[in-house]
Formats: structure tokens, C-alpha cells, sequence
């Protein structure tokens, strides 16, 4: 190989590097627990400050898609407005192997990203207010809160906010919301849950329309 083709190679391969986001994490960065970290920051009111303005920037990367402070303006996109912090981590890690189906862009941007602008991140969303809109079709919302109640509520909670480990479901897109039942449903999803599959395999594509006019709407 000549010298001139060296110097090419190794242009192209800073061009390369220069094109993603620069966040903080290196390549021999050692691993962090990302729920004890989460958990300290948690205990201090200015390490709570601090970490949501990182999360602040981070988020700046993914509001094309999620929309401005999470509230997402795509029916197909989730919302990460309001959603828990510990859950929020939990998909961030599944991101960044191969638990998860995931576009290649998005597996990248998690994997550069520093302990601590992950956990700013999930602080940031997790301290936004969802935008909720009103059931455009009330009868069937109501419908769905019976079928909630039955099938979603022990694990989302009955306001649909979710715990540490389950997630904020309540205002919640309608696109994505059936999408995700469905994939459940049918096993297409980018996640397959056992609980959440026998909950969901029984359900109709009328019953999924109903639960996702009562979640979407709940506040």
C-alpha cells in the first residue's frame, strides 16, 4: 500500500468519525451501573439539576424523531415525555445489544453515549409533561377501560403511569400503541414479551382499537 493511499484511508475513516455525535463515552471507558448512578443522582437535588441539563443537550439528538421535550408530532413514534427513568434505562441497554431490534443509526448514537448523558437523558424525558389528547371517539374509549382494567392494569398501574420496571403507557401515540399490541399479538413486534403476550394474544383488532382510544387518552 502506498503512502498516498494510507493518508486517503485514514481521511475517510476521520470524515467517518466526524459525522456522528460527539458525546462523552470512549471506547475504554469502564462499564457503570447505570441504575446505581441514576439512583445517586436521584438523592441530590443539584446533581438532579446538573444531570437534566446534559440530558437537556442529549435530547437535542432525538427529538427528529420524538418530537420536542418527547412529546412526539408522529402517531408512529413513542412519546418519552413523562416516561420512567429506570424503564427509560432499560431500553437504552437493550439498545445497545442485540435484546432489540433497532435501526443501526440509533444503536450507534446509544453506544457513544457517555453513563452520564444516559442517565441525563432519562432524567430530562422522565421530567416532561405528556401532551394527552381527548378520546376522539369517547363510547370506544370507555369500551377499552373495561378491557384495560382486565388485561393491562397490574403491571401499568391503574393510571396507565407504569412502575420502575413497566412502562408509562397513558398518553401514549395511537399508531405506535397499536403497532406494539399487534406485534405482541401476532409475534412481528421488535419485542417479545411472555406476559405481554399472554395478555394481548386474546384480543381482537376491534378490542386493541378500544384499549388504545382509553390509553392514549389517559392522562
Amino acid at each position: 500500500m502506498t503512502r498516498r493511499m494510507r493518508v486517503a484511508m485514514g481521511t475517510a475513516a476521520a470524515a467517518m468519525l466526524v459525522a456522528l455525535p460527539v458525546f462523552g463515552q470512549t471506547a475504554a471507558a469502564p462499564p457503570v451501573d447505570l441504575n446505581a448512578r441514576l439512583k445517586d443522582v436521584e438523592a441530590s437535588p443539584a446533581r438532579m439539576e446538573a444531570m437534566f441539563r446534559i440530558g437537556k443537550k442529549v435530547a437535542g439528538f432525538c427529538e427528529n424523531c420524538h418530537g420536542e421535550g418527547g412529546n412526539s408530532a408522529k402517531p408512529d413514534v413513542p412519546n418519552l415525555a413523562g416516561q420512567n427513568a429506570y424503564y427509560l434505562l432499560a431500553q437504552l441497554r437493550e439498545f445497545s445489544t442485540t435484546q432489540r431490534k433497532s435501526n443501526e443509526f440509533k444503536k450507534r448514537l446509544v453506544n457513544i453515549m457517555s453513563p452520564d448523558e444516559k442517565v441525563g437523558m432519562v432524567v430530562f424525558y422522565a421530567n416532561q409533561a405528556v401532551a394527552v389528547k381527548p378520546a376522539a371517539n369517547p363510547a370506544l374509549a370507555r369500551s377499552g377501560g373495561e378491557l384495560y382494567a382486565k388485561r393491562c392494569a397490574e403491571c401499568h398501574e391503574r393510571d396507565g403511569r407504569g412502575t420502575r420496571e413497566y412502562s408509562r403507557i397513558a398518553g401514549q401515540q395511537t399508531v405506535y400503541l397499536t403497532q406494539s399490541l399487534k406485534g405482541y399479538r401476532d409475534g412481528t413486534g421488535a419485542r417479545l414479551d411472555r406476559e405481554m403476550v399472554a395478555q394481548v394474544k386474546p384480543l381482537t383488532d376491534s378490542d386493541i382499537a378500544a384499549v388504545v382510544a382509553y390509553v392514549s387518552s389517559m392522562k
